[in-house]
């Protein structure tokens, strides 16, 4: 029998969501959604064949709902996945799980009362074919012992909603997690620096920015994180081993020769970079809620991602390092 799924959030990414659930993976149906946007919430059911439940915590609670994604704002994040724990029910959230550490604690401690991995947070590129690519040069040693990484997370063109702390929370959150798994060693300390800004910025946005993390083995991590490059969405990723060097793949985009010219697109949406990505993630949630057994990122990953990003949000504030801390990992993610 098919899980029933209910999306807590019908923007772009729910919306997306809701679409694969519906046409693409095998397992799952969505049979209720909820947004503030009654408006919206209503054409998504009426387009899908869901029923609508004003408030995301009804929905939680609902008896044709098996499990959870929720896609709506970062700041609600942590409420629904709290609810998703209480009511016993697997949820997908997807990044951030919290928007601070604080609530990010609060879910793992609700997880480990009660006793069972219930939460996958959405950190997609661990699923990219490329970044697959790029943990098995790491983990089989190919290139070495890992020593450094240089990476660019880079967009078009964002909105004057957009601001300097977002370049953490919503840019770079995505890079602190992949990298933390694909070295499979904890950050340590986390300093920003502020090159000169591009005329394509706005007065609450610091632009570009590059972070800079350690590990605790002692690898150092350089992240550029340029959201007005103008030319299209870039990732970038190179780890220096002391053997070699991998870097990661680019998409594949056709190579075309056209009056006199030799030319290959940039991408320019995020969705169309990682669309692979993002439909085996959601099967293997789906496979891991039929099976009863959490296997995807987890709620440690997302509070360790809260942590650093809480930290690299302070050191944009200083000239200096800012220290980071875990504590003790509980054992129910050892």
């Amino acid at each position: 029998m098919a899980i029933r799924v209910g999306v807590i959030g019908t923007g772009a990414i729910g919306q997306d969501h809701i679409r694969r659930f519906s046409e693409t993976l095998s397992g799952a149906r969505v049979t209720v959604v909820s947004d503030i946007d009654a408006a919206r919430t209503k054409a998504v059911a009426d387009k899908y064949g869901a029923r609508v439940e004003a408030n995301g915590l009804d929905l939680i609670k609902a008896k044709d709902v098996d499990a959870v994604v929720v896609t709506s704002w970062g700041p609600t994040h942590a409420e629904f996945v709290l609810a998703a724990i209480a009511a016993g029910k697997p949820v997908f959230c997807e990044k951030p799980l919290a928007t601070n550490a604080a609530d990010a604690k609060k879910v793992i401690d609700a997880e480990v009362k009660f006793g069972k991995k219930l939460v996958q947070v959405g950190f997609m590129r661990r699923y990219d074919a490329g970044y697959i690519m790029l943990k098995e040069a790491v983990t089989s040693g190919t290139i070495g012992t890992p020593l450094m990484i240089h990476a660019a997370h880079r967009n078009p063109r964002v909105g004057e909603s957009y601001i300097t702390e977002m370049a953490i929370h919503d840019t770079a959150i995505h890079e602190i997690d992949c990298l933390r798994w694909l070295l499979d060693d904890d950050y340590v300390s986390a300093q920003v620096l502020k090159p000169r800004s591009t005329k394509n910025t706005h007065a609450k946005l610091v632009d570009p920015q590059i972070v800079l993390l350690e590990t605790a083995s002692g690898m150092r991590i350089d992240l550029e994180v340029f959201v007005n490059c103008q030319y299209g969405y870039d990732i970038q990723c190179e780890i220096v081993g002391e053997k070699g060097i991998a870097r990661l793949p680019e998409p594949m985009q056709l190579d075309l020769l056209l009056d006199s010219k030799r030319s290959t697109r940039i991408l320019t949406e995020w969705k169309d970079r990682f669309i692979g990505a993002y439909d085996v993630e959601l099967q293997d949630w789906i496979n891991a809620t039929a099976a009863g057994k959490q296997t995807g990122p987890t709620s440690w990953d997302g509070y360790s991602a809260a942590v650093t990003a809480d930290a690299c949000v302070a050191a944009q504030k200083i000239s200096g390092t800012v220290p980071i801390k875990l504590g003790k990992r509980p054992a129910l993610y050892a």
